[in-house]
């Protein structure tokens, strides 16, 4: 087998131009889905198309072989054009097994291709899929391409000389496949070849056979005939901005944002965290930046994790603290005690499907109505929430200006699809961004700790162990200015006012709302937060093309909401709010407005299709 990584042209004819493209690797938890997705969009990157990705994992560590309870599959949508989403259904499915192929067949295109190891569609693997019957040989297929190939037996064949055992071998089943799918599309070799001689240096044969498994993929599609005339595809470059880009993760973006954040603070910052999905990636990756002042903090619970970040933030340092839902309500309390003491506190929520446990590795947006109304009392925080992967980096910069500015808690809201998911990011220039020194207080006369400035209403921050600025602070309501304990009526009053007061004083410091396509009034505006933003913009995008009145709102600034967003939202006919819950951010805009918005909800653990907005903008311009 030769180790050459060149870029070959199909036997007899040109490859098929095509403008974008989904393809979707699904496998059991431990065929590695996840890195095949990972090396196929490095390369496709570095071919340079635009791109979006969907990670989807399986709830259960480690669900029994060839069920389908543990399909874990990574999609990848990418194109000539710019890309929005992960795509709405796959054009090409690569099945690993059977359960696999159970699982994802049902999203797959008609017409699409089907790329199936048929080694393991023997009677056992399909009686723990599930199937009655055999999908190869029944003829529920016959709606798809169908590519069957022996892979489990070509790469024990393609790697017998390096002395594996069959096992060990069969790991090598997806180089293979990813190998195949290179040569599908044209893509270079090199750099998963580079990646892996890397990755398995301590480990030559491991490394060397995974190479080889890889080009044996590649040399199948060179040599073999396809069904269906299948010559191979070319998806060309996008025109996109220039400038030095990298693939970047939700999660990624995040902590380098807020480790950004507290540089343009000038503050060293803590993260207090414990591990849940799909949190955890966070505490991952700050904890590589320990060179940016940056301390972390693996706590024994959730409540342990945010009184950390409390403390921290009372010596003078940003706190951060991370979750998913279940995890926010844990913290709920303490969040309450920051907002009492009035603490710069940035909390991150990556939503999930809920309630309670729910479905922990899937999507949700359904954790609104506890970020902005979920505490005891009258007890209000900032609310924002990132749109996608790249977004998370500016979102968490805008987090930590806000809570040290107005001395509170921020919640920042991510969801499970951001956080895994990835795009094309252009690295921006530090240099050009304006700092916000923090000045944290030091003069002894007059010094009371609830001082607060007449413009924000934040009170002063004293770092204890500063001389003559000895203070105490607590979770019982304190006296208007001294701090001291008080349980006085009317100051209890003035004291919830004026921390009310503070956060819809905000609205003066963001900016006004903006129309991200379409203009300010008209028939028809769709309003969104979050990860919806891709969907809604390809759907606005695609009906403004067919000469369609509407427009597309997203929103970052949740709570308070920028003070132009009612005047701007009244001025369409008609709003619809797409959300992956029941109609909170509906529910919301109602009852601060007073207008009418319809929700266009789902709660399926996955993100939104384009022709699900598209669907419901035909109809409300329609009726």
């Amino acid at each position: 087998m030769t180790n050459t990584a060149e870029i070959t042209e199909p036997r007899g004819g040109h490859r098929e131009v095509l403008e974008s493209v989904v393809v979707r690797f699904a496998g059991d938890s431990g065929d590695g889905m996840q890195l095949t997705g990972s090396q196929f969009t490095q390369s496709t990157a570095l071919a340079g198309n635009d791109l979006a990705t969907f990670p989807d994992f399986p709830a259960e560590i480690r669900a029994p072989t060839g069920t389908t309870f543990g399909v874990s599959a990574f999609q990848i949508n990418f194109g000539a054009r710019e890309v929005m989403t992960a795509g709405d259904q796959p054009d090409v499915l690569v099945a690993m097994n059977s359960a696999a192929l159970k699982v994802n067949l049902d999203n797959l295109r008609r017409g699409g291709l089907v790329i199936v190891d048929s080694g393991t569609f023997k009677e056992r693997d399909l009686r723990k899929a599930g199937y009655d019957s055999n999908p190869l040989e029944d003829g529920s297929l016959d709606p798809y391409q169908v590519v069957e190939i022996d892979v489990s037996k070509m790469v024990v064949e393609a790697v017998k000389e390096f002395g594996l055992g069959t096992r060990d071998a069969l790991r090598c089943k997806n180089m293979w496949l990813l190998g195949l799918v290179y040569w599908l599309y044209g893509r270079d070799r090199q750099p998963s070849i580079d990646w892996l001689n890397n990755k398995f240096k301590a480990l030559p044969d491991v490394a060397a056979a995974n190479v080889a498994a890889l080009n044996a993929g590649h040399a199948y599609g060179e040599t073999v005939e396809l069904p269906g005339e299948i010559l191979g595809y070319t998806v060309g470059p996008a025109k996109i901005d220039s400038g030095l880009y990298r693939n970047v993760a939700g999660a990624e973006a995040l902590a380098w944002g807020l480790a950004a954040g507290a540089q343009l603070a000038e503050l060293p910052m803590f993260f207090g965290s414990y591990p849940i999905t799909p949190a955890s990636s966070l505490l991952h990756t700050l904890a590589r930046l320990k060179q940016f002042g940056i301390t972390t903090f693996q706590a024994e619970d959730e409540i342990a994790a945010v009184c950390a970040a409390i403390g921290a933030s009372y010596t003078g340092q940003i706190g951060v603290t991370s979750s998913s839902g279940p995890g926010i309500a844990l913290k709920t309390e303490a969040i309450g005690l920051a907002i009492m003491v009035e603490l710069p506190l940035v909390i991150v929520n990556s939503q999930r499907a809920g309630p309670s446990t729910g479905m922990p590795t899937k999507t949700e947006q359904s954790d609104l109505y506890q970020a902005v109304y979920g505490r005891n009392a009258d007890s209000p925080l900032v609310v924002l929430a990132s749109n996608g992967p790249g977004d998370c980096f500016y979102t968490a910069i805008e987090a930590v200006r806000l809570a040290t500015k107005f001395m509170t808690p921020v919640m920042l809201l991510t969801d499970g699809y951001i956080a895994n998911a990835s795009e094309p990011w252009l690295i921006p220039d530090f240099s050009s961004f304006d700092k916000f020194p923090v000045t944290q207080h030091t003069e002894t006369e007059g010094f009371e700790p609830y001082n607060r400035d007449p413009d924000t209403l934040a009170r002063v921050w004293a770092v204890p162990g500063t001389p003559g600025l000895q203070h105490r602070v607590g979770g019982i309501e304190k006296d208007f200015t001294s701090g001291h304990i008080s349980y006085d009526a009317q100051n209890h009053q003035r004291m919830t006012d004026v921390r009310h007061a503070k956060i819809n004083n905000i609205a003066r410091y963001i900016p006004e709302q903006t129309v991200d396509q379409g203009e300010a009034g008209g028939k028809l505006a769709i309003v969104g937060w979050g990860s919806t933003y891709g969907p809604i913009s390809r759907a606005v995008s695609n009906m403004r093309d067919a000469g369609m009145d509407v427009s597309h709102v997203h929103l970052r600034h949740i709570w308070p909401m920028p003070g132009n967003l009612g005047e701007l939202l009244s001025s369409y006919d008609t709003v619809i709010c797409p959300e992956m819950n029941n109609g909170q951010l509906s529910t919301v805009l109602r009852a601060e407005f007073l207008i009418d918005v319809r929700p266009l909800t789902k709660v399926e653990g996955m993100p939104f299709k384009i022709r699900e907005i598209e669907a419901a903008i035909q109809a409300a311009l329609k009726a």
